[in-house]
């Protein structure tokens, strides 16, 4: 049998700090020389609050637009820098390098000659990019993300965060949850248009300035809320009220009552102008004024797509967590249903993954997920292999395979009619009930199920319970 490759041989103690000093360029600690270093721990939130995330949307001046663009640029130098410096150095020397080490980094960059322009900037806002980095990297150890890529211009998004040490909150006396807010690095306050007031007297933990590709800046306001829980939704008998909900394509969501939400298709009702205007940027030459204009305006498109497509999803989610107490979907792999083709077929493939990227079904289950926890309302996630499609929801018995163009079909057994969409939503609904009694019937009294079901997991929460 062959020998297997041996790993790589970590580099630790004496060796790895003369190599951090002196092959990296990374300076050794100088504060607190006599107390071992620590992990960095996350701040944690106060108990019976919730962290919740307010948009709003700012008009910069010409002088605070020019320093927020710094901003902007040297937060990607740095993430992409310590990028650089991390791999480098296991790559080269089989050193191992974390946020404080590139955070003593950043020190070095900012007094050197060569980089002198970061001194320009906000040292807690580049620290929050290289934190952002560390996120990458636990992510991908995890085994929940791929390896960190390098941000590029124009690519990337434009973001900066800024904890409570870079910028200025006073709050407006006559109307609580607003107020003023100045940066960190600029002498006057944002022009924010508060659509909404935060709550009163509390000062924001956290505040992250981004710009999309039409240009419109918006500030992300991080604030810790005590979120009332909604009123709890029984049915007269005492039993929870339930809804099973089938996400598809033909209609977007179909309920177990048989109401269904359109697929608005706003990729393919734009589809015509989006070409028309990639037309006229191919036509512009490369890095003309013509060019960029042509561009902004293709991302003005898409920028409204992507708000109507967020707003009727918001909408619709708030409306089924007020209503209903337990929320069953099944567990989709987005990832694997978008998976490209090659060979025959591949045309309609490749339509078919548009057509769930404009249905934004992630998006969906993520707001659902949330405003589940905040309001009190349990999501139920069946297992991705329960047959609730070819299953009869009268009689339990499990169909044939159905081709996806097969909207209607006939029980063999006991020859009721089911709509394929409606007859998938009610057995959803009737297993996520099944799950949601088991972890009920566990748990001790006064104890309330948990905001999220998973059947993959299930076993864990039962033993946890």
């Amino acid at each position: 049998m062959a020998d297997s490759p041996e790993k790589p041989v970590r580099v630790t103690g004496a060796e790895a700090k003369r190599i951090k000093r002196d092959g990296l360029g990374i300076a050794d600690r100088r504060k607190h020389h006599s107390r071992p270093a620590t992990p960095m721990k996350r701040r944690a939130k106060e108990s019976g609050t919730q962290q919740r995330v307010y948009r709003f949307r700012f008009y910069p001046t010409p002088m605070q637009a020019e320093q927020l663009e710094q901003t902007f640029g040297a937060c990607r130098w740095v993430y992409n820098e310590g990028l650089a410096l991390r791999s480098g150095a296991w790559e080269q020397h089989r050193v191992s390098v974390g946020f404080a080490e590139t955070c003593r980094a950043l020190t070095g960059w900012r007094r050197s000659d060569a980089t002198s322009w970061l001194r320009d900037v906000s040292s807690t806002v580049l620290q929050q990019a290289l934190r952002h980095l560390e996120g990458a990297y636990s992510r991908f150890f995890k085994g929940t993300a791929t390896y960190p890529k390098r941000k590029k211009k124009h690519r990337s998004r434009d973001s900066a965060t800024y904890v409570r040490t870079g910028f200025r909150w006073v709050e407006d006396p006559e109307r609580p949850g607003t107020g003023l807010v100045t940066l960190a690095k600029q002498p006057t306050p944002l022009d924010v248009r508060w659509s909404r007031a935060l709550p009163g007297g509390q000062v924001p933990v956290k505040l992250t300035v981004t710009r999309d590709r039409a240009g419109r800046y918006f500030l992300s306001v991080l604030v810790e809320e005590r979120i009332l829980p909604l009123p709890a939704a029984f049915l007269p008998g005492g039993e929870p009220k339930a809804v099973g909900l089938d996400l598809g394509l033909a209609a977007l969501v179909t309920l177990d009552d048989g109401t269904k939400l359109d697929h608005p298709r706003l990729l393919k009702k734009y589809a015509d102008e989006l070409a028309r205007k990639q037309r006229e940027l191919h036509r512009k030459k490369k890095g003309s004024k013509n060019r960029e204009k042509a561009r902004k305006r293709i991302a003005r498109l898409y920028v409204l797509i992507g708000d109507v497509r967020r707003d009727m999803l918001d909408q619709f989610t708030t409306r089924l967590v007020r209503e209903n107490q337990v929320l069953v979907v099944e567990d989709l792999c987005i990832a694997n249903l978008m998976r490209p083709t090659v060979g025959k077929g591949r045309r309609r493939k490749a339509r078919l993954n548009q057509a769930i990227r404009d249905a934004a079904w992630g998006e969906l289950l993520r707001q659902l997920r949330y405003k589940c926890e905040w309001y009190g309302r349990t999501l139920v996630i069946v297992d991705r292999f329960f047959p609730s499609t070819r299953r009869c929801s009268a009689c339990h018995t499990k169909g044939p395979r159905l081709d996806v163009s097969v909207r209607e079909w006939t029980c063999p057994e006991c020859g009721v009619v089911h709509d394929r969409d409606e007859n998938a939503a009610v057995n959803l609904r009737d297993e996520g009930m099944r799950l949601y009694w088991l972890v009920a019937a566990a748990l001790p009294p006064g104890r309330v199920p948990p905001s999220v079901i998973r059947a993959s997991e299930l076993a864990e929460v039962l033993l946890a319970a």
